[in-house]
Formats: C-alpha cells, sequence, structure tokens
C-alpha cells in the first residue's frame, strides 16, 4: 500500500507556493517560518470549553498546532471567504486606485443581505478591499470578483486554484462573498489560509484597522471593524475575519501575539456572536496562564 504523505510534508510543500515565493507586489514574508502546521504528538493540556464546533490554535512561528477540536471537519465558512479573496485580487496585481462601481449583479438575491453601498456606487479597487476586509461588505467583495479578468467564474476558479496551491484540500469556494453556503473547509486548512494572508501587508493592515470612511458619489459612509475583539482596542492583531450565514455560525479567523509569540486562532460554528468572543478570549487566557505558546517549551 502506497504511503499517505504526512501532514507536515503537506506543509511543507504548500508552503513554498505561500506569497513569499510568488511575485507579488504586495507580498511580504510575515514569520520566521512558513513550514506549516505540525499536528501534536500528545492530547493533554487543551483548552476546554470552547462553544466553537470546530477550533485550531496554532503557533504561526514554529508551526505547532497547540489545541485543536475537530480541525478536520469540513464546514461551511461564511465570511472567512474574504480571506481568500483578497489574496486572488492582491495575487492578480490589478491597479488598486481603479475605480470599480457597484453594479445591480452585487445584490445579495441568496440571503437578502442589504448594504449600505447603493447601486452605481464607485469606489477603488483598494477601498472596496478595505471594507471587505474590516467590515465584511459583502457587495463590495461581490464587485472585485465582477472587475477580474474573466469576471466572477474567473475570480471563483482562481479561488479554488489558490487553494489548492496552499494545501487546502479540503476548501472549496463558490463566491466571492462567503454568502453562498457552499463555501466550505476546515478550521486546519483556514489556519493555512491564515498563513498565507498574513504575508500580505495590505490584508494585514485592512482586516485590523479598527475603522474608515470611504466616500461614494456624494455621500461619506463610515465603515467599522466587524469584529469586536479589534473595537475594544485590548489585543494587538495581526490579522482578523469574522464570518456569519446561518449554516456556518459564527466564524473567526485571528493573528494575535501571547508572550511575545506570534499565534492563529480560528474558530468555526460558534452560537452567537458573544460565544465567539469569549471563546478567543478563553484561549488567550488558556495561553497565557499555562504557557502552552509551543509545544517544546511544555
Amino acid at each position: 500500500m502506497m504511503k499517505m504523505p504526512s501532514l507536515f510534508a503537506l506543509l511543507i510543500a504548500a508552503a513554498m507556493l505561500t506569497p513569499s515565493f510568488i511575485n507579488s507586489a504586495y507580498a511580504k514574508t510575515f514569520s520566521a517560518s512558513q513550514s506549516g502546521f505540525i499536528e501534536k504528538s500528545h492530547t493533554t493540556g487543551h483548552v476546554t470549553g470552547l462553544s466553537a464546533a470546530s477550533f485550531v490554535v496554532a503557533n504561526h512561528r514554529t508551526g505547532e498546532v497547540l489545541s485543536a477540536r475537530n480541525s478536520q471537519r469540513v464546514m461551511p465558512i461564511a465570511s472567512l471567504t474574504k480571506l481568500m479573496t483578497a489574496l486572488v485580487v492582491l495575487d492578480a496585481n490589478l491597479r488598486l486606485n481603479e475605480m470599480l462601481t457597484i453594479s445591480k449583479a452585487d445584490i445579495d438575491r441568496l440571503k437578502g443581505t442589504g448594504s449600505r453601498l447603493a447601486i452605481g456606487s464607485r469606489l477603488s479597487r483598494a477601498e472596496m478591499l478595505h471594507i471587505a476586509l474590516m467590515s465584511s461588505e459583502n457587495r463590495a467583495a461581490s464587485a472585485l470578483a465582477r472587475h477580474y479578468p474573466g469576471g466572477q467564474r474567473a475570480f471563483v476558479e482562481a479561488m479554488n486554484a489558490k487553494a489548492r496551491m496552499l494545501g487546502m484540500w479540503n476548501t472549496r469556494y463558490a463566491d466571492s462573498t462567503g454568502l453562498n453556503p457552499r463555501n466550505v473547509s476546515t478550521a486546519q486548512d483556514l489556519a493555512k489560509l491564515a498563513v498565507a494572508a498574513a504575508a500580505y501587508p495590505l490584508i494585514r493592515q485592512y482586516s485590523t484597522d479598527d475603522q474608515s470612511y470611504v466616500r461614494t458619489n456624494k455621500r461619506q459612509l463610515h465603515y467599522r471593524n466587524s469584529n469586536r475583539l479589534i473595537r475594544e482596542g485590548e489585543w494587538e492583531f495581526t490579522l482578523s475575519k469574522t464570518g456569519y450565514i446561518r449554516e456556518a455560525g459564527r466564524c473567526l479567523v485571528l493573528g494575535t501575539k501571547v508572550g511575545n509569540e506570534p499565534v492563529i486562532m480560528v474558530l468555526l460554528n460558534a452560537p452567537t456572536t458573544n460565544d465567539r468572543a469569549a471563546d478567543a478570549k478563553r484561549i488567550k487566557t488558556w495561553l497565557e496562564s499555562s504557557g502552552r505558546t509551543t509545544v517544546a517549551a511544555n
């Protein structure tokens, strides 16, 4: 019987295709190591009491998985999708100052969600990307895909190709917004995506900004970060993305520092927004009190 490649080997291959190895003007290496995530060899000391159905806590620098539950369960991921949307936009090296227009094609006819971006609103590609990442603006994410060479179909194909390049074997994308429940992944795959996304300075900045003002036509719109933890301003964050649709529950990807170590948290299908925030705080407290920011140190 052919021996299956180890997770470590797969992730080394995936890491070699992260942005620091790709000719992109928007990509820079984020950490000293992009060797991928290593499964823990022991199961004691896991963080407990989390409401999320699936989660991963990992050290970004070493690749060690510090705690996890149902990390390979395939689940809808809602607006966590927008991290991949941002990667595809930036990898294409499209002009960030190009003005894009919201059209009727950007209306959410699947979930019926609203938007403050009226039909005919014009923003630069950079502004669309900013509010898509920071505030999970769905029409902005839709417009980014429509203005991609080849349109939305080509954009989704690029999203799935990028997922395969990153070794996200259990991930499938159906649209750029995450409103479609056929956007599915695992906490383990999303940890790989977090490493890749954090290599882009613009994604780090846009996803962790507290607020932004954009002017569309004659109106000025004020957007706030959809992550209440960032709005509270009590942590240092290097990456953030929230997500919610009914099928996915409350989801979160976070990059932060604990004990001077870079940590990635992925939470899928928490019951409420409060539960999602409480889970992240509980993980941070567990890391601080247990000293488990690396496996090797324990």
